[in-house]
């Protein structure tokens, strides 16, 4: 790390940047007549009270926010990965050019969508020449040359594709872009960094405009849209494969790895695509940047996501070019916009729904199964009818700037809720599969195999949340659990997610696309499970539930390859919305070289048996215990959350108490 970068480090560290902003009144779609006009014109009006500012000389990006805006309504694009590939090589000029040219054959629709978007770029251009200026005053030469070209000519170094890319992350984020991704950084940008390369920038110039590049879009993070802070999609993918199978690891994703690491901020948060074939030094190589305790890189594995994207409908081209939404739902730039998190199947409710309302009546087990089953059915259609009952074209006002970025959204002039991408899909979290699994063994066990439990017995201990009932309740928390190593629980998991992914998956979503399965959880482990009773795994009535596609909280696995082998067994190619195994190990794994190499073998383990995503969290119980005690302490502390990373001492209360909970592995 260099002086500068490590000077504009410690500047960001002390937040004072976040005293200097304004907020602005909220903006109401009264204030436009044109629905195309919305987002562009909140835009310029963001544009128009921002002051350029460049506060350090590390500051060579610039876009900073100054003020800030509540967009109405909840009309955002989100999740949403912009084809930067295109911009960056064509430059405002050239895509102004072809829109006018699109706008003269449009339909009128058409042509209100071009014209917007054409404002928008053109507010961009303007307050890019404000931003020239004052680096030109401010004596930051580097910048005003690179603002003489970008981004109205196409980038043509390393510099100036960080500078773009630096732009339209502003311009997204104030045009009512939320969860903006960076989509295969590594991909998009390599050309660029050749170029560089070749003019002869050293490695350790190019390692420096990536770490200050990282630096500054981590200065708005506090004010972007999301469930908690950090929580604003700042994910990107690195490697992956050709759809010849090439391995794209390069020489700038091995670069971004080792600015992550010098760094330790929260965002890019990085995903990594592996292979069977991936080599165990790579995951070594990961693995160090795990024990800085950032929760990343998440992994995906291209054995499974690739073909079961295919098997969804998506071309097989289309699928190696896979990246990752916000959080872990997998996506495809440019060609899909998919809502992947738009509806939660909340497993342990339904599995309680079926116990209080069928159980009494039901002879077997499998004909509790079934009861199971057919809820699982009935909470997934209503919410799929309640999903295609959205006016679409109400309830989110189209985003031109940010649709401009989707090759079919601009190739029709439509917004991305026209829904006239080649990929349109919906997606459903799994949520809760853990205490769900757990709830259908202690029934199985207790109720239908020993007899132990009557069914009077448990419903009236479920309905008083095992008031006077503790013994019962110890009886079910005894019974074998998702992870334990136990072959029922897991068999019945299998079972449980393989009629999930069948009642799902290739379901029309009403908009031309199709229902995807998942086994993420997103915020909903804490939001969700408050408004559900005791279940018969022994878990009271509002207890959090773990997190993503985990063990339940509190369960003794016997080991971490049992919690592997558990996870790993269904069929992950039909749950491709996403959702991955997540497991926090104690802080003291990483302590030596052979704790590092152990794990990366655990991570190679997980790909070669079959799993589709997983996330490791770095913990130390006694240290996230003191920093509640003493947050002044710990301001910079990290964890993850649920599909992200972010400052312990900035959650809410719910959300540190459960990370405190979850269960810290050793090896």
């Amino acid at each position: 790390m260099t002086e500068l970068v490590q000077s504009f480090l410690d500047y960001f560290r002390t937040r004072a940047y976040r005293k200097e902003r304004r907020t602005l009144p909220p903006i109401t779609f009264d204030a436009v007549k044109d629905r195309y006009q919305y987002f562009p014109y909140v835009f310029s009006r963001i544009c128009e009270e921002e002051v350029p500012v460049l506060r350090h000389p590390g500051d060579e990006f610039g876009f900073n926010r100054t003020v800030h805006v509540q967009f109405a309504g909840n009309g955002c694009m989100n999740n949403h990965t912009p084809d930067y590939a295109w911009a960056l090589s064509n430059g405002f000029e050239e895509i102004l050019a072809d829109l006018a040219r699109r706008a003269d054959g449009a339909d009128e629709e058409g042509k209100a969508f071009y014209r917007a978007a054409t404002d928008s770029i053109h507010t961009l251009l303007t307050f890019c020449e404000c931003y020239r200026a004052e680096a030109e005053r401010a004596g930051c030469d580097k910048l005003a040359r690179a603002l003489a070209t970008v981004p109205r000519k196409p980038a043509t170094t390393y510099y100036e594709a960080l500078l773009f890319m630096k732009l339209l992350i502003f311009a997204h984020r104030a045009s009512g872009v939320s969860h903006l991704t960076l989509g295969r950084f590594d991909q998009y940008m390599y050309p660029y960094y050749l170029a560089s390369q070749k003019a002869g920038i050293t490695e350790d110039a190019l390692l420096e405009e990536t770490e200050l590049f990282f630096i500054s879009i981590n200065m708005d993070t506090d004010i972007y849209t999301g469930v908690q802070q950090g929580d604003n999609g700042q994910s990107l993918v690195l490697g992956g494969c050709t759809p010849e199978c090439e391995d794209v690891f390069n020489e700038l994703s091995e670069m971004i790895l080792t600015a992550s690491e010098e760094l330790c901020l929260i965002d890019p948060k990085i995903n990594l695509r592996v292979s069977a074939k991936t080599p165990l030094e790579r995951y070594v190589r990961a693995t160090r940047l795990t024990a800085k305790g950032l929760g990343f890189p998440q992994y995906c594995n291209d054995d499974i996501v690739i073909p079961g994207l295919v098997s969804l409908g998506y071309a097989y081209e289309d699928a190696c070019n896979y990246a990752v939404a916000a959080c872990w739902e997998f996506i495809v730039p440019a060609v899909a916009y998919d809502i992947p998190n738009i509806r939660t199947m909340n497993f342990p409710l339904v599995v309680r729904k079926a116990t209080m309302e069928c159980l009494e009546g039901c002879d077997t087990f499998e004909d509790f199964f079934s009861a199971v089953k057919h809820h699982i059915l009935a909470y997934f259609d209503e919410r799929r009818v309640a999903t295609s009952q959205y006016e679409w074209s109400k309830r989110f006002h189209p985003n031109p700037f940010g649709s401009l970025f989707l090759t079919d959204c601009r190739e029709k002039g439509r917004d991305a809720f026209a829904f006239v991408t080649k990929y349109k899909n919906f997606g459903i979290h799994g949520l809760g599969v853990g205490p769900a699994v757990d709830a259908l063994m202690a029934i199985c066990r207790t109720v239908y195999e020993e007899k132990s439990i009557s069914k009077a017995e448990l419903l009236a201990a479920l309905e008083n949340d095992f008031r006077d009932a503790e013994p019962l309740r110890r009886r079910l928390l005894a019974c074998p659990k998702l992870g334990s190593g136990d072959e029922e629980c897991e068999k019945l998991m299998v079972r449980m997610l393989h009629f999930y992914a069948g009642a799902v998956n290739h379901t029309p979503n009403g908009v031309g696309g199709i229902w995807r399965a998942g086994t993420g959880g997103s915020q909903d482990y804490v939001t969700m499970s408050r408004d559900v009773g005791a279940t018969a795994d022994g878990r009271h009535a509002g207890e959090p539930y773990p997190s993503s596609f985990s063990p339940s909280i509190g369960v003794r696995a016997a080991g971490l390859l049992s919690v592997i082998e558990a996870f790993t067994r269904p069929d992950m190619k039909t749950l491709i919305n996403g959702g991955p195994l997540t497991i926090e190990l104690h802080t003291n794994v990483f302590r030596n070289e052979e704790g590092i190499r152990k794990v990366a073998l655990l991570v190679a383990e997980f790909i070669r048996r079959g799993g589709h995503e997983l996330q490791l969290n770095a913990l130390h119980r006694d240290t996230l215990i003191e920093a509640q005690k003493h947050p002044e302490q710990y301001p910079d502390l990290i964890v993850r959350v649920w599909g992200w990373s972010g400052y312990f001492c900035e959650l809410d209360l719910p959300f540190q108490n459960q990370i405190i909970s979850r269960t810290d592995y050793q090896l």
